[in-house]
């Protein structure tokens, strides 16, 4: 797919909890054609120690308001620099970046998105491409506290939403991979993102119901390209650069689940 160096105008920074903000980006053109599972590199101006290009998940494509939005949760200096950007600021971005999610074919197939902490934010892209390809998607959202959930008005808008936090305080209490709705349903095909212990349990679910399953990895990729080396990820096939082969990868293709 081709690339694209773009200067997009910020339209809104929305701060959606105390660790996260939601920017949304647009351009005087048609923004380029990109898909669930694919990321950006974002330039971050006007930060001394920022040197390199930051990765950032395609959150969502608004094509009727012709916005890109990406969900930032501020770190270090540069994601910090990017969550205090204003209206009419410009931001330039290299996209879109690596390989994205399949989606299926398969008439009446259920269908599971997992996430947890920011690791929701390629699911909304994806759950929305679902539902525009006929498909009633299901989420199953983790966070540690009720506050702590994003977007989840936005998922339940796409399809049914099942949410754990570790404090009980919404939803079921534990870990994603704890709950209810992994032993009383059966699901045709897995897609999840978050931290890489809850990747590798529901990759482990997953392998051992025989469950198709695909991670998106949020390993370092400093330059989206392949150049650097920073996102180096073992494969079954030998090692390979999470920002070209990935981020997306299904999990026979890794050696968590052996």
């Amino acid at each position: 797919m081709k690339k694209y160096l773009l200067d997009l105008e910020v339209k809104e920074n929305k701060r959606l909890h105390h660790d996260y903000c939601l920017l949304k980006l647009t351009s005087a053109d048609p923004l380029p054609a990109m898909k669930p599972g694919q990321f950006a590199e974002v330039r971050v101006d006007g930060s001394a120690s920022t040197f390199l290009r930051r990765p950032i998940s395609i959150n969502y494509v608004d094509r009727a308001a012709n916005e890109l939005w990406l969900l930032v949760r501020p770190v270090g200096a540069g994601t910090h620099r990017m969550a205090d950007c204003r209206t009419g600021d410009t931001m330039n971005l290299l996209l879109p970046l690596g390989n994205g999610f399949s989606i299926p074919h398969e008439p009446n197939r259920k269908l599971l998105l997992v996430g947890g902490g920011v690791g929701v934010a390629p699911l909304l892209f994806l759950g929305s491409t679902l539902k525009e390809a006929g498909y009633n998607p299901h989420f199953l959202i983790g966070a540690r506290t009720g506050d702590d959930l994003l977007l989840s008005d936005d998922f339940r808008r796409l399809g049914t939403v099942y949410i754990t936090t570790e404090n009980g305080s919404t939803g079921e209490k534990g870990l994603v991979t704890q709950h209810s709705i992994l032993s009383d349903g059966r699901f045709d095909r897995i897609y999840a993102c978050g931290p890489k212990p809850m990747m590798i349990a529901v990759a482990g679910y997953a392998a051992s119901a025989g469950i198709s399953c695909e991670v998106s990895l949020e390993n370092t990729m400093a330059c989206g390209i392949g150049a650097c080396l920073c996102c180096v990820e073992k494969t079954v096939n030998g090692h390979v650069c999470t920002c070209t082969e990935g981020p997306v990868f299904n999990i026979n293709q890794l050696t968590w689940p052996n």
